[in-house]
């Protein structure tokens, strides 16, 4: 016999916190339904995070939950970059009557104008295991958002019986980037909103800075911690391979092998610094971040 669902979605409750419409009787509740003062402090808390929302959210869209996780990683990224991406991949994540609003922040969870939705008419289904959020889309693609908070992980499994996934679907159905100015959604591989005309980064200029300047790439994607580290790494490398080169130039007969296998293997640990740089930088491009640091409202 199927049981009655803990949380009554579609109710007609309504309640606003910093200007944010809000299910009070979900949002403040643990996955029994049961309201907690410790829950509304942590949610309140996490609002005051969200509070650009505002110009997102639609007329009848109401917020159910909001939790912290990472954006998607892949192994390789994760062997090729360790410790660091728990900074890196910090996210909010938003959960509404609609949808789902996945939000890369900085490192204190503060907005960096980025931002994505995951339509729930999108989605076949969305499922908590373990850690790990699990989106399964119409088109057949999943996407596995890891680390969520430990302290939401029971209430979204509560709160995901209670979603709908019917309904139309986009012509793409994925996790979608919208635009910092004007809410539209954006087009993938396209960086300039087709709206306003917002521009964003793009992978050329990340590429070419990435090549030409240490820690270029990391800088570009204004992720400045990451960038002097490389840059770092970059400049200490780049003296190596041009002392080795003079030495070649300047070496007597018998230790001209020596040193130019050296020369070659310094030039390729660089020149593989320099592919890690413009394969961190690629993905972060991905997020779609505006050239502009300022963004001008004009929803």
């Amino acid at each position: 016999m199927k049981s009655e669902p803990i949380y009554q979605t579609g109710s007609p409750v309504h309640q606003e916190v910093f200007g944010l419409p809000l299910h009070p009787d979900i949002i403040f509740s643990n996955h029994k339904g049961e309201y907690k003062k410790r829950i509304e402090k942590r949610q309140t808390k996490l609002l005051k995070r969200a509070l650009f929302l505002k110009i997102f959210l639609k007329k009848d869209e109401r917020i159910f939950l909001v939790t912290t996780g990472w954006s998607p990683t892949s192994i390789l990224e994760q062997l090729l970059t360790g410790w660091v991406l728990i900074y890196l991949k910090r996210s909010l994540f938003v959960f509404t009557n609609k949808r789902i609003f996945h939000i890369p922040t900085k490192i204190n969870y503060s907005y960096r104008n980025s931002i994505a939705h995951i339509l729930y008419s999108d989605c076949n289904s969305i499922q908590m295991k373990g850690g790990k959020l699990v989106v399964e889309y119409k088109n057949g693609k999943k996407e596995k958002f890891i680390y969520i908070a430990s302290k939401e992980r029971k209430k979204i499994k509560a709160l995901l019986p209670n979603v709908s996934f019917e309904g139309s679907h986009s012509k793409s159905p994925q996790r979608i980037h919208l635009c910092p100015s004007c809410t539209n959604e954006l087009e993938e591989e396209k960086y300039i909103c087709q709206n306003c005309r917002l521009e964003f980064k793009n992978k050329e200029e990340a590429k070419k800075v990435s090549i030409i300047y240490p820690g270029g790439g990391y800088f570009y994607t204004r992720h400045p911690f990451l960038g002097i580290g490389d840059a770092i790494v970059e400049t200490g490398l780049l003296i190596a391979v041009i002392v080795s080169l003079i030495d070649i130039i300047n070496s007597v007969e018998g230790n001209t092998i020596e040193l130019f296998i050296t020369f070659i293997l310094l030039t390729i640990i660089l020149a593989i610094e320099k592919a890690i740089t413009i394969h961190h930088s690629n993905h972060f491009i991905k997020e779609y971040i505006p050239k502009e640091k300022e963004i001008k409202l004009i929803a």
